[in-house]
């Protein structure tokens, strides 16, 4: 960013201007369920509180159970990082704002803009906290003072699954009496929808990898 345009952000020395893609989640995760099971995949829901529970149904098990894998395999290493939103409506804006420490941003979607946020790592609380909101506001009313005419729409709260790396391996773990190979696939953070294409590659060719080694006993 050039100094002229620097002056839009007080306080910040440099600055970036790019074009990339926003993913609306709400959209794109009915998608990819359509798109699986227009493959031929089946979806079930089910609770599951350990995978001795699925290895006599399966020849293969690939878990993507993200933040649930602290408690189905006693990974300790997985952690929630909670993180607050607000949904507003500004439909002047056009453009995203994302401060340097990416805890502070303003994105405009199809629908609303989604401003932020928290990055609370080991909080494990799914209500909104008001002193989020109320700094969420301040801050980006600083980085973008029109939304100080903005309705607030609502409040979302969710928890990333955070872990130090994700964990993207196989290995054969003894279910029901027989040793059945399991692939995990979890632990991407705030950053599961930049991974999950990337890492699903990977997890695909470990399932490859795991079958050429222990050859199912039925058809797949």
């Amino acid at each position: 960013m050039s100094s002229a345009e620097l002056r839009r952000f007080p306080g910040h020395a440099c600055g970036q201007f790019f074009t990339t893609l926003k993913c609306e989640c709400r959209s794109y995760l009915p998608w990819l369920q359509r798109r699986f099971r227009g493959a031929g995949g089946r979806v079930q829901r089910r609770q599951v509180g350990s995978l001795q529970e699925l290895g006599g149904d399966f020849d293969l098990l690939v878990n993507c159970s993200g933040l649930g894998s602290r408690a189905l395999l006693g990974d300790l290493q997985v952690e929630p990082v909670r993180g607050q939103v607000l949904q507003v409506e500004a439909p002047w804006l056009q453009h995203f704002i994302r401060d340097g420490d990416g805890k502070t941003y303003i994105y405009p979607g199809v629908r609303s803009v989604t401003i932020g946020g928290t990055r609370q790592a080991g909080d494990w609380r799914l209500e909104e906290d008001q002193s989020d909101t109320e700094g969420i506001v301040e801050r980006c009313r600083r980085l973008e003072p029109s939304l100080s005419g903005a309705k607030v729409l609502g409040c979302w709260v969710g928890l990333r699954p955070g872990r130090r790396n994700p964990r993207v391996e196989k290995e054969l773990l003894q279910l029901g009496g027989r040793w059945v190979p399991v692939v995990h696939n979890y632990g991407h953070g705030g950053w599961g929808v930049t991974l999950a294409w990337g890492t699903a590659v990977d997890a695909v060719e470990l399932v490859r990898q795991s079958l050429q080694e222990t050859p199912p006993r039925c058809k797949l």
